[in-house]
């Protein structure tokens, strides 16, 4: 079926994810009957049912009845009984990075926010953007964009603003007119052989871009520069050595960056952030890129940068443990750890506490070096127990092996017993910091607590 709000009837397996829910609620606000299925009930699940979803809570051949298709999660074994009965029954089965890609043929103009890292952030200041522009996008993004209050939005078919992830390759399956990409960088080594088999991913994906699309690209990124080959569309390069350049940059007492925007050398404005962090003045440089492309007004891009306070679980501010302030952050790669400790930095008075929790076997043992010697440029580090993901530990790695790496780091496997720790420790003027993509984000909440 050419376009896929033409089926009638469809049904998800796995509801209840962040990227499925978003995308069943636009079949919904299409006029499309929607049914899933999830192992947890949950809010995610309860407000698809408020908007006409039919949900069932656990995975039985009996969800399959008269769908026209079913759409499935890349965590869905081939065994899964819905899955298999829709493909016995003989109904369209469709993998949910091969359904967005076909959704994407909806949109006048789809702008794929992609990158190593920086996307969710990234995506939530390019929407914050067009929204202040009133271009009424439609967006998805991977995490909770405070200004729309979800992880989606649904408006024209003109915009369809997301985040093109490349594990597994699920970028290719899409088709977008447009893209930023923020950074190469190695990761996802589960699946990647090296830098150049990710180089080579971010290569064809900047490919499936038109000739009459665009991307805007770090110039400032060795990696990204190297994907670059055989790419028609049109290159719109941002950084220090860029067409779009940040200069005369400041910092305020909260680490959130100042700077002048200039466009092949002729000053075009200042726009001061919310955010703290070099990275966010980058990002914000690739927005403010992206949207001049389509004709955003200066001004209106630097108000809606200024408005942008930062997506959820990206250097958040959650509260005080014992007056000092309590921040959670997704960071989950050792570029990413520097980073977030090098902004935390600039706004500590007295001591660090920095509590990482490692996110899957393979990137742990992987990057095992690399871990150690950046979390080493932080202070007080205490390592949790490694948040498994997908994986099973078959490389006999543990959170204990990366805490001896590093010279006065301790290991501490319950949340309960590190908030204890902290409670016990931490003083006014300290700032407290919670790090991983897994669980960790609950003992952020603890210590608030």
């Amino acid at each position: 079926m050419a376009d896929i709000m033409l089926h009638k009837y469809v049904h998800f397996i796995g509801i209840g994810g962040v990227s499925m829910s978003a995308l069943a609620h636009i079949l919904l606000n299409n006029g499309v009957i929607v049914s899933g299925s999830d192992a947890t009930k949950t809010d995610i699940t309860d407000k698809l049912e408020k908007c006409g979803a039919k949900i069932t809570i656990g995975h039985s051949a009996d969800n399959i009845d008269n769908q026209t298709l079913v759409v499935y999660t890349a965590a869905i074994s081939n065994e899964n009984p819905e899955l298999v009965c829709a493909q016995e029954k003989g109904i369209e089965t469709m993998e949910r990075a091969d359904f967005l890609g076909k959704l994407m043929l909806s949109y006048k103009c789809p702008i794929s926010v992609s990158g190593t890292h920086g996307k969710t952030t990234t995506t939530s200041m390019l929407s914050t953007v067009f929204l202040k522009a009133q271009l009424d996008p439609t967006i998805l993004v991977g995490g909770e964009f405070p200004q729309i209050g979800s992880n989606y939005k649904i408006g024209s078919k003109n915009h369809l603003i997301f985040e093109g992830c490349e594990y597994v390759d699920s970028f290719l399956k899409f088709n977008p007119k447009g893209a930023i990409i923020t950074n190469v960088d190695k990761d996802h080594l589960d699946y990647f052989k090296g830098i150049r088999h990710i180089r080579q991913s971010f290569n064809k994906f900047l490919k499936l871009i038109p000739d009459d699309g665009f991307a805007v690209v770090n110039a400032d990124d060795k990696n990204t520069m190297k994907c670059l080959k055989g790419v028609k569309c049109k290159i719109i390069k941002y950084g220090k050595k860029g067409q779009w350049k940040p200069k005369n940059i400041s910092y305020n007492d909260f680490g959130c960056g100042e700077f002048d925007v200039y466009n092949n050398k002729k000053y075009v404005t200042r726009v001061t952030l919310n955010v703290p962090g070099i990275h966010n003045i980058y990002n914000a440089l690739s927005v403010f890129a992206c949207a001049s492309y389509f004709g955003v007004d200066k001004d209106v891009i630097s108000q809606g940068l200024s408005e942008f306070v930062g997506a959820k679980r990206r250097f958040e501010h959650k509260g005080y443990l014992n007056d000092a302030p309590v921040y959670d952050d997704y960071a989950h790669h050792p570029n990413e750890i520097v980073t977030t400790i090098s902004t935390a930095r600039k706004i500590t008075q007295g001591k660090m506490w920095c509590i990482f929790q490692p996110h899957t076997y393979t990137r742990t043992s992987a990057l095992l070096g690399d871990f150690a010697k950046v979390l080493s440029k932080g202070d007080n580090i205490i390592i949790n127990k490694i948040y498994a993901a997908r994986e099973r530990n078959t490389v006999g790695i543990s959170g204990k092996d990366l805490a001896d790496k590093i010279n006065g780091a301790i290991y501490i496997e319950e949340f309960e017993d590190i908030a204890n720790y902290l409670k016990a420790n931490v003083k006014k003027d300290d700032i407290v910091i919670t790090i991983g993509a897994g669980t960790i984000t609950k003992l952020s909440d603890i210590l608030v607590k």
